[in-house]
């Protein structure tokens, strides 16, 4: 009998992250500025509030809006997480306890249950959490584990246009091009059953 993988295994990076990191590495090509510059002109030049920096680092420097974002935010001496692996994956723990603690904490069970359903789908499944939710990725997210209130998790599937039979509920989500497209309510242990299983592995399939 094949054992499930400990739901304590260290998290993943989220994507976010190196999509940061890769921005961040960019910058002096693109921009002719590297990140302590931008920083700095910022401090020196731009305007006062944050809100005023962006619009600033937009419409005088041509900046996105998450480039502007971010270093208005750096400016601030906000760093965050989304730009460091190592913090991140230091927050990512402190994420998920955050989300089941108090009135949630009853659900912490569940949510390790189905992330050891995830993980032991394959070792190219990654579990990269938020403050909000805890996202279970293949190439793309594959499902989604979301405390609601006190009393369920609703666990998310990224099943595209398929028709909702059994406990799947449909969320509307592939109409406006969102990844998870149903979700399963889960109030108990005993309702992580063959059904959810099927459809986790239907969404881990769909991933190929």
């Amino acid at each position: 009998m094949t054992r499930l993988k400990r739901a304590t295994a260290s998290y993943s990076v989220h994507p976010s992250v190196a999509m940061k990191q890769a921005w961040i590495a960019g910058l002096q090509s693109k921009t002719g500025r590297d990140l302590e510059e931008w920083i700095e002109l910022v401090q020196e030049d731009g305007p006062e509030s944050e809100g005023e920096r962006r619009a600033w680092l937009k419409s005088e420097h041509g900046m996105g809006t998450n480039g502007a974002w971010w270093i208005a935010e750096l400016a601030e001496g906000r760093a965050g997480v989304d730009g460091d692996p190592t913090a991140y994956l230091k927050a990512a723990d402190g994420y998920v306890a955050s989300m089941f603690s108090g009135k949630t904490s009853a659900l912490r069970p569940i949510c390790d249950k189905l992330l050891d359903l995830g993980r032991a789908l394959g070792d190219d499944v990654r579990v990269c959490p938020c403050k909000t939710v805890v996202p279970i990725y293949r190439r793309h997210v594959i499902a989604e584990i979301k405390p609601v209130g006190g009393d369920r998790i609703d666990f998310g599937f990224a099943l595209r246009d398929l028709e909702p039979t059994g406990r799947l509920v449909e969320t509307g989500g592939f109409a406006k091009q969102d990844r998870i497209s149903h979700v399963v309510p889960i109030r108990t242990l005993s309702d992580v059953n063959a059904e959810v299983k099927r459809w986790l592995r239907w969404a881990y399939d769909l991933d190929a």
